[in-house]
């Protein structure tokens, strides 16, 4: 018989009009910045192969926050859409700003993963600068540090394995970083019920259960592959080897089959990695459709969506897990459950390629644990990308 974790509380009743106070609700504290930090410039750089989005104000203030490989793509929108909303202005006024670029010329008709991750990249970039002026981590400019350590755990995004090459690689992440938590792919991604091999996922649930037995937290992420009568069947699997709770179970924008397949399990199902929305993750919640919320630091905008969000979740008893993309941008992952109080009990560990390079302390992991970090600003050391091989892509000056 299935029993749910003790991680998760029963869901708490919330009204809608209670959901928009909380997304109405000012997120960055400013009052330890007291004079105007007015942005003078804003260039994006490439180094190597990594992309960082540089901000300055007009007394020599600086601020450099990571992008992810998407800002190959994605850059256009940044450049002429994005920024010259904020070169000018005053940093302090950032939520205001970027509402206004969200509302001027049509740019909310372009919404999506393309328009946010441009906005979380400006957005960590001024908050950098603000946090540097300040003296002080961003973690103070968002609403105060809360824990020092997450506990983590490792995830493969294999779908082409066997079951038994799969707890093999499981095994060697465990052993390596002595977490007590897994995640393994199931179905065969946005596949109208396919499996990637067949018989792949039954197959790997019930042995990976049996390899790492009885304690061993297990997540299960379906990638959108089912319907709601196959996400329903798999999921009745996943209760069968007790498993921690069921990812992304049905299409990510259909949030009608998640309803359904929430209501039919007792497992906790974890949802919106691909949600730019914050009036949709307000459905989720007041519907009780998911008991894991899973905003993206870049895909929904950065720390001011995401922690609006996770304020939204913790009215109703919901845990908040993000999604984490990968290389230096997962990094913001860290702070963000610093500051938020009801961060899920494990995280996923996605190697912080880069960061870990530039980060005081580094990014150790120690059985199965992280520290997150406190240094000021972003808790980065950038200042690399100033150096004469970066490429400036693109500059604005006011």
């Amino acid at each position: 018989m299935y029993k749910i974790h003790k991680d998760f509380k029963p869901h708490k009743p919330v009204t809608a009009a209670e959901l928009v106070k909380i997304m109405n609700q000012k997120i960055i504290d400013t009052t330890l910045i007291r004079e105007p930090v007015i942005i003078k410039s804003a260039a994006l750089l490439v180094c190597g192969e990594e992309y960082f989005l540089r901000v300055r104000g007009e007394k020599g203030e600086e601020g450099i926050a990571p992008c992810s490989s998407n800002a190959a793509l994605f850059y256009p929108v940044l450049q002429k859409k994005v920024l010259p909303y904020l070169v000018g202005k005053d940093a302090r006024d950032l939520e205001k700003i970027l509402h206004l670029a969200f509302v001027s010329d049509l740019n909310y008709k372009i919404q999506g993963l393309c328009w946010w991750c441009c906005v979380s990249w400006a957005e960590s970039a001024v908050l950098d600068m603000l946090a540097r002026t300040a003296n002080v981590p961003v973690t103070d400019l968002l609403g105060g540090r809360k824990r020092d350590f997450i506990e983590l755990y490792v995830a493969s995004g294999n779908r082409q394995t066997t079951p038994q090459e799969e707890v093999e690689i499981l095994q060697q992440r465990v052993n390596e970083l002595g977490v007590t938590a897994i995640k393994f792919k199931i179905g065969g991604r946005m596949s109208n019920n396919a499996d990637s091999i067949n018989g792949r996922s039954e197959g790997l649930l019930h042995l990976a259960r049996k390899h790492f037995g009885n304690q061993m937290i297990i997540h299960a992420d379906g990638n959108g592959s089912y319907d709601t009568q196959k996400a329903i069947e798999m999921g009745k699997i996943i209760e069968d080897i007790n498993g921690y709770f069921y990812e992304e179970p049905c299409p990510f924008d259909d949030l009608w089959d998640l309803k359904k397949t929430a209501d039919a399990l007792e497992v906790p199902l974890a949802f919106g990695e691909q949600e730019t929305s914050l009036r949709r993750f307000a459905w989720i919640i007041e519907n009780s459709a998911a008991a894991v919320l899973q905003p993206d630091l870049q895909y929904t905008g950065g720390f001011i969506q995401c922690i609006k969000a996770a304020r939204m979740a913790a009215a109703a008893n919901m845990v908040v897990t993000p999604h984490v993309s990968g290389g230096y941008a997962a990094y913001n992952m860290l702070l963000f459950c610093a500051v938020i109080d009801n961060p899920g009990h494990y995280h996923e560990y996605k190697n912080f390629k880069g960061a870990q390079d530039h980060c005081e302390g580094g990014l150790t992991v120690k059985n199965g644990s992280i520290r997150i970090p406190d240094g000021i600003g972003l808790g980065l050391d950038l200042g690399f990308v100033n150096h004469a091989e970066s490429k400036v892509l693109f500059e604005l000056n006011s």
